[in-house]
């Protein structure tokens, strides 16, 4: 066992916080680089030393609470993967707080259900005749209907954090996440229960955790601030996920405390300087570097743009004169040794030729965050099921393709082949179903469309329930598409609808899709890369390409002013476009350990470099225009 040595004066400080006897919750804000996973297992390290023996003798644990399952397995490694622990994604921990109450989960979605079904009526009863919403919206009923009544025969539900959830007893991830902060909310036997099982929390990346369950956490201390550690590790400056608490942090209550670490280790003297100057306006501490960082190197290129403009060039250009003004060849190679980061999602998957199966689903805003850590329902089919899939016929890994046909098809479920009066007829079909699904990849890429019909028709895997009615749809030969219009009146339903568009992309921009999600790509995503870091990072920005309307650089750049809705956000306390901006612009810019490219396209260059130099971002000798 590694022995606990608390040196820092912070860590020293969370250590007393978790105090069996004395509990104070806190708030550790901790910027980009400084180390606060390591402060985590660290104090852990330390309290089970000296404490927690009295955890053991009492049946109870600590709770950590990470965002991504890499992180959960790093956690656990460094505390040597001790049972005194509870490691878990926000995600299987909501599960295990709501999974023994079967009872409660079952009148939950009752509730739920008989308030989708008549929303969906009255919709029904308002809608246009014939329209492609008017043909869906019976399946989606009739989907729900069997569902509630199916609610009373099952037994156990079941979930997994990382699947699609299709059988008839599971739950989805919004689900679990909802139900979960209402019972922490709402029930005092599982307030009780879940204190007692674990009286202390700690919250990585606190800021993206889902608002509603933060809440519901806070008002639990509220609750049993006596006897519970709430413990909340995090930087709202990093905050990517619309759906977090955007205000954690501010406005805590009085017994709550709050310790800072403001060194960065990470960050060369250099970018520490910028990205405190891109925060200043927050009032947040600033970070200072650690006697052993470098002095580093930034250089901001303003890239005119014009139609005839190579971008590729430019960027060729601004990396090749990194190489000259760091004196590192790794400059030179920016297929492998430069991390290329996006402030925008849309331009990373226009670069990464996805951006038509990925475009219509993010114009939906329920959809953004699920679309992006990939837990989208639906996604799993097609990334967790086809793709593989596919990919064991196409080398001929016969066990891999009996592997994925035995864990996901309905067709040799294990209920299946102990119903069948022949079960080798179930095997049969089922081959004959993995045959019939890869001859669509014979002569071409199939669309999505063409995949999701295959699959309904053979019944080779469940479909997801938002996939059920266009899946019928597609069957059945029906409309899918309708011209759009500035009615307001017309009958359309926009889920559906950026379904139906997204599902008309290819197999391969799917495929895109999934590997610039799980940050294979070499152009990184912001929730990919926060808590990672690179020696030479090329941040781009570039609005016109991005598209999008939820950031914008130029405003924050200057060279475009705030929108009468920026204006009308900041009076009413709503968060602006700079806002999200400037914070991506934090994230992607603190990447960096040795050397930073920001190539930044404006038809207003003149502007732009007027207002960098005016906020001190960077110097003269610092702007390079191509």
């Amino acid at each position: 066992m590694i022995e606990a040595t608390l040196t820092d004066p912070v860590d020293q400080e969370i250590y007393q916080y978790l105090s069996l006897d004395e509990p104070k919750a806190f708030f550790l804000f901790a910027g980009a680089g400084s180390g606060k996973t390591r402060s985590l297992v660290n104090v852990m390290r330390k309290f089970r030393e000296e404490n927690v023996h009295r955890l053991r003798l009492a049946g109870q644990k600590v709770a950590i609470i990470t965002y991504t399952n890499a992180a959960c397995d790093e956690i656990k490694n460094r505390l040597e993967y001790d049972s005194s622990f509870t490691v878990s994604t926000i995600h299987s921990f909501a599960w295990e707080i709501i999974n023994p109450y079967t009872t409660d989960i079952r009148n939950w979605l009752k509730k739920s259900l008989v308030e989708e079904i008549k929303d969906l009526e009255e919709k029904q009863r308002k809608g246009k005749a014939g329209s492609k919403a008017a043909i869906d919206r019976p399946r989606q009923i009739e989907a729900k209907r069997r569902r509630l009544d199916s609610l009373d025969s099952i037994r156990k539900f079941i979930y997994s954090p990382d699947g699609d959830n299709t059988e008839r007893n599971s739950l989805n991830h919004a689900e679990v996440i909802s139900i979960a902060a209402d019972f922490v909310r709402n029930r005092p036997l599982l307030k009780r229960i879940l204190v007692r099982k674990h009286p202390i929390l700690l919250i990585d990346e606190s800021q993206d955790t889902k608002k509603e369950l933060m809440e519901a956490f806070f008002d639990l201390h509220a609750d049993f601030s006596n006897t519970f550690v709430l413990g909340l590790f995090g930087d709202r400056m990093q905050r990517i996920y619309a759906d977090g608490k955007k205000d954690l942090g501010n406005n805590l209550p009085a017994n709550w405390a709050q310790p800072s670490k403001i060194v960065n280790h990470r960050c060369p003297r250099r970018i520490i300087t910028l990205i405190n100057k891109i925060r200043s306006p927050l009032g947040d501490p600033e970070q200072v570097p650690a006697d052993s960082n470098e002095e580093g190197v930034v250089r901001f290129f303003l890239a005119n743009t014009n139609p005839d403009l190579d971008k590729v060039e430019v960027e060729r250009r601004a990396a090749q004169r990194m190489a000259e003004v760091t004196k590192d060849s790794g400059w030179s190679d920016t297929e492998s040794s430069v991390k290329i980061l996006t402030l925008e999602h849309l331009m990373a998957a226009r670069r990464g030729e996805f951006d038509s199966f990925f475009a219509p689903l993010y114009a939906v805003d329920k959809f953004k965050t699920s679309l992006l850590n990939g837990k989208l329902p639906g996604i799993s089919l097609f990334s967790n099921q086809v793709l593989p899939l596919v990919d064991a016929m196409h080398s001929g890994n016969q066990f891999e393709i009996a592997r994925i046909v035995r864990k996901y098809s309905p067709l040799v479920s294990e209920k299946s082949l102990k119903t069948s009066s022949s079960p080798s007829e179930e095997i049969k079909r089922a081959r004959a179903a993995v045959n019939s699904l890869c001859n669509l990849w014979d002569d071409r890429i199939p669309v999505l469309n063409d995949i999701l019909k295959e699959v309904y028709q053979s019944g080779l895997f469940p479909i997801p329930e938002r996939l059920q009615p266009i899946a019928e749809r597609l069957a059945n030969n029906e409309l899918s598409f309708e011209p759009t219009s500035d009615n307001q009146n017309d009958d359309r339903d926009a889920s559906i609808d950026a379904w139906d568009k997204a599902l008309n992309s290819t197999f391969e921009e799917f495929r895109n899709y999934v590997t610039y999600i799980s940050d294979q790509s070499r152009f990184g995503t912001h929730q990919g890369v926060k808590g990672l870091e690179f020696p030479r990072v090329m941040v781009i920005l570039d609005d016109e390409e991005a598209g999008g309307f939820l950031f914008s650089y130029e405003k924050l750049l200057g060279a475009k002013y705030p929108s009468d809705a920026d204006r009308k956000n900041e009076r009413e306390g709503n968060e602006t476009s700079m806002e999200r901006t400037r914070r991506l612009f934090y994230v992607t810019c603190s990447r960096a350990q040795k050397s930073l490219a920001i190539i930044a396209y404006t038809n207003t260059p003149d502007r732009v470099r007027s207002r960098v130099l005016e906020e001190n971002w960077f110097s003269e000798d610092e702007i390079i225009s191509e």
